[in-house]
């Protein structure tokens, strides 16, 4: 846009038409103006989302662990990292428990490593268990992921199919202003042999033809939309994911803490010995089940469950004896379904305390119990996991080697009983699924729990079909269309693990789904990464699954991502709105300059420069400011998601747009013959066109606010920005009237009311047809309700 008003403000100048040139030069600096504007809100709204989106590091300073930006940690820092965290620099052990890490990053072995103190640690890396304080040795581009970290410079991100689309219409139309301007330069030139004149008027077609707003709009669109989801406590790291949400197809979720409240309360406690349960944790009874559930917890808990069960150790122990046992031996969680077991030693005696906890199929596997009495215990699980509890098993074993055995299954384990937690539903989670089925969005729960206590909270959090469940183990036995068949019929997948997640979101992308995964843990971090749409809790996701995911809530409230939905659905549409509005109006402006060049009209260039100048200067802010602007419409949430394989403009939508542009055409070329043929002069001619080109833009682009509802009914979404800009238009189009030095300038003549009030009739039959279209097309969807309705009825009779 700029090279061409530099070329016709150069073609101005030679042929002596100095006010046009200054005028030139004066849209240059406007045209300038809105797009440093545009790209400066864009620009602050990406700032603010980085700025958001740099991690953090616990640090040790005075004493305390404090939370600053990782490019403020400086060399002998101490810091602190634990599960699901990322390695922020380069150091040494100087504590840890229960700590392992997984270096592939730095060294491409994918297995984790155990480490303890006076080991080093790389950033980059990330903490797969335990805790670990470490001494800082190198930041930045000193650590070792960063000296070779610039091989991701030469990365390129892809374009979204939205982006492409947009980009090949764009193209085209270019090629098509070309293929136009020779054109009109050529018939120009034979017609008067005036070489300066047909590119002023090639240039000035051209200009009308090339659609320069769409991907400043695109840009604008996406930017501001992850601005304000970030006010609604979204934070979108790239702001083209805003495109994929609004077309998400599968939400696949986890349980705990995303449908759940994840405050782990200790419900019963079930003693294997006396076949009994308790709801009253203080008696000798219960002591040696709690105590031993809370030595199988890390000796610094974080997981809430460990966090309970040390807090009701505490106030039901009348000696604490953690002061006098020391973890000597420790196997960690694993296994499918998982167990952990942990080992200590009195400092004083040498008694050994050997606990372990899990699943509890995964403790009865490894008991001494008989068949007959494990399926005693399976019953109460069953019953727990019913009412939606959360149960582990509990054991205790002995060992009097030092060589203790390489996998925790092969020591004899006596079982105790089992813990069982309350982990309810978060309020208002049905609103939420209800909104989700409503938006015509499939769900899947994938969890780690066992069947029954998920299908329970599924079923409560109002979760349709939740019956329709399958296990972590079964299911990796299927592949192909036996799988994919599996994954599409089942609701519920129970003891799944990291593989087992990444498969069912593989399977459903496969499918054709926009699949956007929930989760907060490390094992959910694989299948975040796969997915269309990764989402993270902010609060409780650890930073291994918040780097995984394309998306984190802030305050782990489900509904955000509905409003984030909702927000892509509505920038989709709003941008399909500003091309649409964009290609209707360029319609009439490209004919009107043509047709009397073409047809040898009496006033052939009823147009000049000036006047393809002013409409792009009201069409620019109108298709990527305001557009962006208008609220979502009430409807767009029960439409459900479009497919990301759709043409951006399908046939229909174009017919549309361009039979709008050919119907305002018309009523500007009825302008034009009425007005020459009741003797009007070219002035004249030019302000009655001009005007009725006016008044059809500010016409369309109210009804162009929604391609359903009526421009009445728009009414009532306020956007102060559309008034703002339509009015400045209309103002301006009133000085240019009847000022006269602006008459003069833009060649026209001041207009008599009468005039204008013809003027303003012509624009509102040219446009305002499209309102009975709407009408038709209103009146059908309802029909269409209607006879639905009855045809359920009649099923039912």
């Amino acid at each position: 846009m700029l090279l061409l008003l530099f070329a016709i403000s150069a073609i101005y100048l030679l042929i002596g038409e100095y006010g046009e040139a200054l005028f030139m030069l004066a849209a240059i600096v406007a045209v300038s103006a809105i797009s440093f504007y545009q790209d400066s809100r864009s620009k602050k709204a990406l700032e603010a989302l980085e700025k958001l989106n740099e991690p953090l590091s616990s640090v040790i300073r005075n004493g305390k662990v404090v939370q600053i930006p990782t490019n403020e940690i400086v060399i002998g820092d101490l810091c602190l990292t634990e599960e699901g965290k990322y390695l922020n620099a380069d150091g040494r052990i100087v504590y840890s428990t229960d700590f392992s890490v997984n270096e592939s990053s730095v060294t491409g072995e994918s297995l984790s490593v155990y480490k303890g103190i006076g080991d080093k640690v790389y950033g980059g890396t990330i903490t797969v268990s335990g805790i670990a304080v470490f001494e800082v040795e190198e930041i930045g581009i000193g650590t070792k992921i960063g000296k070779i970290g610039s091989s991701l410079l030469a990365i390129e991100k892809e374009d979204s199919p939205l982006q492409q689309q947009i980009r090949k219409f764009v193209k085209t139309m270019a090629v098509v202003g070309l293929v136009i301007f020779l054109l009109v330069c050529a018939v120009h030139y034979y017609n008067n042999r005036n070489l300066l004149e047909s590119l002023l008027n090639g240039l000035t077609l051209a200009m009308s033809i090339l659609p320069e707003e769409i991907p400043v709009a695109f840009t604008t669109f996406m930017a501001l939309g992850s601005w304000k989801l970030m006010k609604e406590g979204i934070i979108v790291k790239q702001s083209s994911v805003v495109e994929t949400l609004g077309s998400t197809t599968v939400i696949c979720t986890d349980k705990t803490g995303t449908i759940t409240e994840n405050i782990m309360q200790l419900k019963y406690l079930y003693e294997y010995a006396s076949d009994k349960t308790y709801e009253t944790f203080g008696d000798t009874v219960t002591s040696e089940l709690i105590s031993y559930a809370m030595w199988s917890s890390e000796p610094v808990p974080f997981d809430p469950m460990e966090k309970t069960l040390h807090e009701v150790y505490s106030s039901m122990s009348k000696k604490d004896l953690r002061g006098k046992f020391s973890l000597i031996y420790e196997y960690p969680l694993e296994g499918k379904p998982p167990m952990m077991t942990h080992i200590y030693k009195n400092v004083e005696d040498s008694r050994r305390i050997i606990a372990a906890k899990g699943a509890p199929e995964a403790i009865l596997r490894v008991s001494t119990l008989s068949e007959e009495e494990k399926e005693k215990v399976r019953k109460w699980i069953r019953d727990f996991g019913s009412e939606g509890y959360r149960v582990l098993g509990v054991a205790k074993s002995h060992f009097e080697g030092e060589e203790f055995p390489e996998k925790q299954q092969s020591l004899p384990f006596v079982f105790l009983g089992l813990v069982v937690f309350y982990d309810p539903p978060k309020k208002g989670i049905q609103d939420v699924f209800k909104q989700i089925y409503d938006a015509g969005i499939k769900v899947k729960v994938i969890t780690g729990d066992n069947a029954d206590t998920a299908k329970s909270i599924s079923m409560q959090a109002g979760i349709l079909d939740a019956d329709r469940a399958i296990d972590g183990k079964d299911l990796m036995t299927y592949s192909g269309s036996e799988l994919l068949g599996k994954v599409k019929e089942n609701v519920l997948f129970s003891r799944m693990y990291p593989e087992a997640k990444l498969k069912i979101v593989k399977a459903l992308k496969e499918e054709g789904e926009v699949v956007a995964m929930v989760g907060d843990g490390v094992n959910d971090a694989p299948a975040l990464k796969a997915s269309d749409i990764g989402v993270a809790m902010g609060n409780k996701g650890t930073e291994i699954a918040k780097s995984a995911a394309s998306i984190v809530l802030t305050n782990d409230d489900l509904n955000k991502l509905i409003i984030g939905i909702a927000s892509g659905r509505r920038i989709y549409s709003n941008i399909k709105k500003a091309v649409q509005y964009i290609i209707s109006i360029h319609i009439p402006i490209i004919l009107t300059v043509s047709i009397p060049l073409f047809l040898g009209w009496i006033f052939p260039q009823i147009f000049t420069p000036v006047h393809v100048i002013f409409l792009e200067l009201v069409m620019g802010p109108t298709c990527s400011i305001v557009y962006e602007n208008e609220p979502i419409e009430k409807n767009a949430m029960l439409q459900g998601p479009r497919k990301m394989t759709d043409t951006f403009l399908n046939g229909r939508e174009l017919s549309i747009s361009i039979i709008q542009g050919l119907v305002i055409t018309c009523g500007l070329l009825f302008m034009y013959q009425y007005t020459v043929q009741n003797g009007g002069s070219e002035e004249k001619t030019r302000a009655m066109v001009f005007s009725t080109l006016i008044f059809s833009n500010v016409l369309l682009s109210l009804t162009n606010r929604s391609f359903y509802y009526s421009v009445i009914e728009s009414f009532r979404n306020k956007n102060m920005l559309l008034l703002a800009v339509n009015s400045l238009t209309l103002i301006i189009l009133f000085m240019i009237l009847f000022i006269p030095a602006m008459s003069n300038f833009f060649k026209v003549d001041s207009l008599a009311i009468n005039e204008i009030g013809f003027s303003v009739i012509t624009a509102s039959l040219s446009v305002l047809w499209f309102e009975g279209y709407k009408w038709i097309k209103r009146t059908k969807a309802n029909n269409a309700k209607v006879f639905k309705g009855k045809g359920k009825i009649i099923d039912r009779g």
